[in-house]
C-alpha cells in the first residue's frame, strides 16, 4: 500500500513537471533555489565548499545538468565538470566531485565507444591526478544496468579510492546489486532515491525504503567497505552510529553526507564529534529539476517555496 510521503511526492513531482509551473518558478524561484544551490558557477561552488571546510565539513561538488541531447552537450558539460576541478586544485582543495553520466554521453556512440565512458575517465582521470574522486550518481532505473557495468569498467582501471557510485535503497534490485559489486571492495553512496518510480520497481512504502536503507549500510560495513551514509534521518544516523561501534568499525570507515542548506545544525554536531561529514553542494544554471526533487521531500519544503513565491 502506497503511504503519504510516496503519494506527496508524487503529486509534487507531477505538478513540478508542467511547463508552466517550471516557467513561473524558474522567473521567481532563484532566490529560493540558493537555499539549496550553491550558486551559478565554480567561484560561488569553491567558496561554499570553503565556508563548510571553516566547520570541518568535506564537499562533494555536483554541476547540475539532466536530459543533455547532443554528444557536443555533453562533452561541453564534462569541460565544464574539468573546470570546476581545476578551480579545487587551485583554491587548495581536493576535488571530490558527482557526475550523472547521463550529462556527459551515456547511451552515445562515438568513435565506437559510449560518450559517457569516454568522458567519465576524462573526468577521473583529471580527479585522481590531484588526488581527487568522482561519484558516478545513480538516476532513475532503466540506467542501473549500464552505469553499474561502466562503474566496473572505471573502478578495474582508477581503483575504489577515486571513483565511486550510489545505491537507491527504494529500488527492490539494490540489495543484490550491492552484493554483486563487493569484489571491488567499492566505495558508495548509500542513498533512500527520489525519482519518481513504479511500483513493480521500487517499494511505495517509507517503512519499507528505511528498512532497506539500513540492511544497505550494515551489509556494505560488514563487508569492510567504506560507506557514506547519506541521509538527514535522525535516528537512522543514530542507529549507523551504534551499528558501528556494536560491530568494531572505525570512524574513518564511513561518512555522513547531506546536503548543502539542509540540517546544518546536524552537519555541524557530527562534525565536531569526530564524525566524518560530507556535504553534496550542487551548483549550476540548470537548477530546476535538482529543486523540485527537494520540494518533493517535505511538505514543509513546498510552504517554503510558497512563501517566498508570494514575497516575490
Amino acid at each position: 500500500m502506497t503511504d503519504f510521503n510516496q503519494l506527496y511526492r508524487k503529486a509534487v513531482l507531477t505538478v513540478a513537471g508542467q511547463k508552466t509551473i517550471e516557467n513561473l518558478v524558474r522567473a521567481r524561484g532563484w532566490g529560493m533555489a540558493q537555499r539549496f544551490v550553491a550558486g551559478e558557477g565554480p567561484d560561488t561552488a569553491i567558496a561554499a565548499v570553503q565556508e563548510l571546510a571553516r566547520d570541518g565539513i568535506l564537499a562533494n561538488l555536483d554541476l547540475l545538468g539532466e536530459f543533455i541531447e547532443s554528444p557536443e552537450q555533453c562533452t561541453a558539460f564534462a569541460d565544464n565538470v574539468l573546470k570546476v576541478i581545476e578551480a579545487a586544485h587551485a583554491a587548495g582543495v581536493t576535488p571530490y566531485v558527482s557526475i550523472k553520466l547521463s550529462s556527459v554521453g551515456q547511451g552515445k556512440t562515438v568513435n565506437g565507444e559510449d560518450l559517457g565512458l569516454t568522458n567519465a575517465r576524462r573526468i577521473i582521470g583529471r580527479a585522481t591526478g590531484y588526488g581527487g574522486f568522482v561519484c558516478l550518481d545513480m538516476e532513475d532505473h532503466p540506467r542501473v544496468d549500464q552505469t553499474l557495468a561502466q562503474f566496473r569498467t572505471l573502478v578495474g582501471e582508477y581503483g575504489h579510492d577515486h571513483v565511486g557510485t550510489v545505491l537507491q535503497s527504494y529500488l527492490y534490485r539494490s540489495e543484490a546489486d550491492r552484493a554483486s559489486l563487493d569484489d571491488l571492495k567499492p566505495n558508495l553512496r548509500i542513498v533512500k532515491g527520489a525519482y519518481l518510480e513504479p511500483e513493480t520497481v521500487a517499494m511505495p512504502v517509507k517503512a519499507d525504503v528505511d528498512a532497506a536503507y539500513r540492511q544497505l549500510v550494515y551489509a556494505h560495513m560488514k563487508a569492510g567497505n567504506y560507506v557514506n551514509v547519506a541521509t538527514h534521518d535522525e535516528s537512522i544516523v543514530e542507529d549507523v552510529k551504534m551499528f558501528a561501534l556494536a560491530h568494531g568499525i572505525a570512524k574513518d570507515a564511513y561518512e555522513f553526507q547531506m546536503l548543502y542548506g539542509i540540517r546544518r545544525d546536524l552537519q555541524k554536531s557530527l562534525a565536531a564529534a569526530g564524525y566524518r561529514v560530507r556535504a553534496y553542494i550542487p551548483y549550476g544554471r540548470d537548477w530546476y529539476p535538482y529543486f523540485s526533487r527537494r520540494i518533493a521531500e517535505r511538505p514543509a519544503n513546498v510552504m517554503f517555496v510558497l512563501r517566498g513565491m508570494l514575497k516575490g
